[in-house]
């Protein structure tokens, strides 16, 4: 029986812990802080509870138009009554819940959690430190899955404390008037539709001249018009040159000279790698801010050692650190096992959403592949019609000689559950004439899909 230490408790960490466990390994996890990770404490699961509150005050307002005279009043009363601590308190529950139910399910498994820190001594001993003791465990091998944290470059590394991050933002007690974000990518546009739907006056700050940099054109700009549309103020293609406190919040100057002043302010630049306390010298390893070099199919550090999650800088999207967890501890196991990275779907939980897997058009282009897209909107597609959600547009991306599909871009409702279905036939390396045979019901957002591949 092969003796593991997983060192992170997060997406990566607990579900490599169950893996290995499952494989007949004798398992010990060690996390310093909560189960779950940023996930499910202060990220994924907490920025949907709230984003879906936030929607669902946004979809009270649209009910105005179905109802008698009077009703808009009664909307605009409702939206005054909204209660931020409310709001918190329902996504507080369901981290808990998350939470507990993953101490269950490695409880049940014979996992043993260990509340602390962990360190090298060197690669087969593993020093940990608890409120109560320090100890050195042996073991066979090892995964490190120790996540990242928000990434705090000049002008606001010396703001640190005093403005959010994508963990700090859910502890805010009550809504600010006024946020300016820095970032317009995944987590920035996120926070940008969450705050402005519940009331906040938000500006966003983003230096390449469009948000969502690493995401189709199309469906970024489809974003921006509809955040710009509820009261979003964009400035893109600058970056913030200054950044200071004053008596009423925050005054940002940009790079272009213009001035921003904010009630609050969250950084949502990126996430950074410190692995300063595992001590990774005692093994012979380094690593940047952007974390350490693995294989990118088996996720193998050095010898017996592993890394999943945010760590190997591969994608940081808590799904794809599941997977490597999973693949990281099957290789250790002895179970060979691959990670595919461009088989991950991505997703903006955002109104419209956005997901994709895969290539976008230009990603493809920019790779050398001659490629040929196909495109549906769904304001021809019968159910958005009737539910009026027809914004939005379903993009396949295949090749032109084969056929066979590279990648898929959604905007629109339902975007994040409706990607799987390409997920499965990027996986499944299907062409666009196989998914063709696919009788999607009617009517359904899935029928756009069938429709763009008979384009």
């Amino acid at each position: 029986m092969k003796n593991i230490i997983v060192i992170g408790g997060g997406p990566a960490g607990y579900p490599a812990a169950l893996k290995a466990a499952s494989l007949g390994a004798q398992v010990t996890l060690i996390e310093k802080n909560k189960l779950g990770g940023v996930c499910l404490n202060c990220g994924c699961i907490p920025s949907k509870s709230l984003l879906d509150a936030a929607h669902r005050f946004q979809t009270a307002r649209g009910l105005v138009g179905l109802c008698q005279e009077g009703a808009q009043e009664a909307a605009d009363r409702l939206f005054s009554l909204r209660d931020w601590n409310k709001i918190r308190a329902r996504q507080q529950a369901a981290s808990r819940k998350l939470v507990q139910g993953i101490g269950f399910l490695l409880k049940k498994a014979g996992v043993t959690v260990l509340e602390g820190e962990g360190s090298f001594v060197d690669e087969t001993h593993v020093r940990v430190k608890t409120a109560e003791k320090e100890e050195v465990l042996s073991c066979d091998g090892v995964i490190i899955a120790t996540g990242s944290e928000a990434f705090f470059p000049p002008p606001f590394d010396v703001l640190k404390g005093q403005i959010y991050d994508n963990s700090t933002i859910f502890n805010m007690e009550q809504l600010p008037e006024s946020l300016a974000i820095i970032g317009g990518g995944v987590i920035g546009c996120e926070m940008a539709d969450l705050m402005s739907a519940l009331g906040v006056a938000v500006s966003v700050v983003e230096m390449q001249p469009r948000i969502l940099p690493t995401e189709d054109e199309t469906a970024a700009r489809t974003l921006f018009q509809a955040l710009s549309k509820r009261g979003v103020t964009f400035y893109t293609g600058v970056s913030a040159a200054k950044a200071e406190k004053t008596a009423d919040g925050f005054k940002l100057t940009l790079s272009d000279g213009k001035e921003i002043t904010a009630q609050a302010v969250l950084a949502a630049i990126g996430r950074s790698v410190n692995l300063s306390s595992l001590q990774l010298e005692n093994i012979g390893v380094t690593y940047t801010r952007k974390g350490v070099q693995v294989n990118p199919k088996t996720l193998q550090l050095k010898n017996n050692i592993y890394a999943a999650g945010d760590v190997t800088g591969l994608l940081l999207l808590a799904h794809a650190a599941t997977r490597q967890g999973e693949v990281a501890a099957s290789n250790l196991c002895g179970f060979e096992m691959q990670y595919h990275n461009e088989q991950i779907p991505r997703a903006v939980y955002t109104s419209p959403e956005i997901a994709a897997v895969g290539l976008t058009r230009a990603q493809a282009q920019a790779q050398g592949l001659n490629v040929r897209a196909q495109k549906s909107f769904f304001l021809a597609n019968g159910r958005a019609v009737a539910q009026e959600q027809t914004e939005g547009y379903v993009e396949l991306i295949s090749e032109e000689s084969t056929g066979r599909l590279v990648g898929a871009t959604l905007v629109g409702a339902n975007a994040a559950e409706l990607i799987h279905v390409m997920a499965v036939a990027l996986n499944a390396q299907l062409t666009v004439s196989q998914l063709k045979e696919v009788v999607f019901a009617h009517p359904t957002f899935a029928e756009s899909i069938a429709e763009a591949a008979n384009r």
